[in-house]
C-alpha cells in the first residue's frame, strides 16, 4: 500500500541515475541570490552553456541527467530561476527578469558569451536572453517550446483567468510571509536527500504552487514571433514528437521561423528531459554540439 509521496515516486516513476553536481548560493549584485551549479568541461577554456529549467522545477531537477554528458565537451552551468527552488524572490515573476538574471550570472562567473539551452519554460527564457542581451549569446538550443501561447480559444481563456487571479492576489506575492515560505522551502533542500528519489521529491517540493501560477501567468504573455526571424546566432530546436503540452507542430513552426535553425526530433513526450532521459540526452547533446560547431560561421 502506498502511503506517502515518496513511496508513490519510487513505485510509479523511474528516475534516471546520474551524479548530481554540488552547487552553492551565488549573489547576483543588485538582484538577489540564487542556487547555481558550475560543472567544468574537459579543458579550462571549454565553451560554456547555461541551462534554463522547466516550469515548476529547478535547475538540477530538470538537468541532472544531461549535465554529465554535456560536461564531456562544455562547462555546464545551471541556476534556479525566480520563484523556483532556491531562486530569487521578487514582487512579481517576470520572464524578462529571468533573462537578465542569467546574464548577471555570466558577469559574476566572468564569462563573456555562452550558449543558452532551455527546456519548455527555460527555452522561452532563452529566447528572451537573446532578445535582451544578443551580444552575450553565442547560440541557442531550444527544447519542447513555442513562440507564443494564447493561440487557441482554450489557451486564451486559461491564461486570461490565471492572469486575473494573479492580479487579484498580487498582494500575497509581495508579503514577507510568502517570501519567507518560498525561501524556507528552498532551504529544506540542504537536508541532503539520501537517494535520487529523495532528491527529486525535495527539489520538486521546493517550488510552491503559488510560484508556478505566477510563472504560468507570465508565460501566457510571451510572444516572440515578431522577432524570431532576427535571431543572428546558430540555433537548434529539439522537437518532442509525443508532446501533449506543446504540440509538435508548434515546435516545428518555431524552428522554421528562425533563420538556419536545425531540427532534432525525438520520439518522446514533454517530461522526456528526465523521464525519458535515455532518448532526450543524446539528442540534446547532439543539438548543442551542432550549435557550437556553427558559432564560428555566424561570427565571421
Amino acid at each position: 500500500m502506498i502511503t506517502s509521496p515518496r513511496q508513490l515516486l519510487r513505485t510509479a516513476v523511474h528516475m534516471p541515475g546520474a551524479e548530481v553536481p554540488v552547487g552553492a548560493m551565488v549573489d547576483l549584485p543588485g538582484r538577489g541570490s540564487t542556487f547555481v551549479t558550475d560543472t567544468p568541461g574537459p579543458h579550462p577554456d571549454s565553451p560554456a552553456i547555461v541551462l534554463l529549467h522547466a516550469l515548476g522545477t529547478t535547475g538540477l531537477l530538470t538537468w541532472y541527467p544531461t549535465i554529465p554528458a554535456l560536461a564531456g565537451r562544455f562547462r555546464v552551468i545551471t541556476l534556479d530561476q525566480r520563484w523556483h527552488g532556491r531562486g530569487i524572490t521578487s514582487d512579481e515573476f517576470s520572464l524578462a527578469d529571468c533573462a537578465d538574471d542569467a546574464v548577471a550570472l555570466l558577469d559574476v562567473l566572468g564569462i563573456e558569451r555562452a550558449l543558452f539551452g532551455g527546456f519548455s519554460m527555460g527555452s522561452i527564457v532563452a529566447q528572451r536572453v537573446w532578445r535582451q542581451h544578443p551580444g552575450r549569446v553565442a547560440g541557442l538550443v531550444l527544447g519542447a517550446t513555442t513562440d507564443r501561447f494564447r493561440s487557441t480559444v482554450s489557451e486564451r481563456v486559461f491564461h486570461q483567468a490565471m492572469e486575473l487571479s494573479m492580479g487579484t492576489l498580487r498582494g500575497l506575492a509581495q508579503s514577507r510571509t510568502a517570501s519567507r515560505a518560498l525561501r524556507s522551502a528552498g532551504e529544506a533542500l540542504d537536508l541532503a536527500p539520501s537517494d535520487i528519489h529523495d532528491f527529486a521529491l525535495a527539489e520538486f517540493r521546493s517550488t510552491s504552487p503559488w510560484a508556478v501560477a505566477q510563472a504560468v501567468a507570465a508565460l501566457g504573455r510571451h510572444h516572440s514571433r515578431p522577432w524570431l526571424g532576427k535571431i543572428d546566432v546558430p540555433v537548434a530546436v529539439v522537437v518532442t514528437l509525443r508532446d501533449k503540452v506543446i504540440e509538435p507542430q508548434r515546435q516545428f513552426d518555431l524552428a522554421r521561423r528562425i533563420p538556419g535553425a536545425t531540427i532534432h526530433e525525438i520520439d518522446a513526450g514533454h517530461a522526456s528531459v528526465v523521464l525519458e532521459a535515455e532518448v532526450f540526452v543524446p539528442a540534446f547533446v547532439e543539438a548543442c554540439s551542432t550549435v557550437q560547431a556553427r558559432v564560428g560561421d555566424f561570427d565571421a
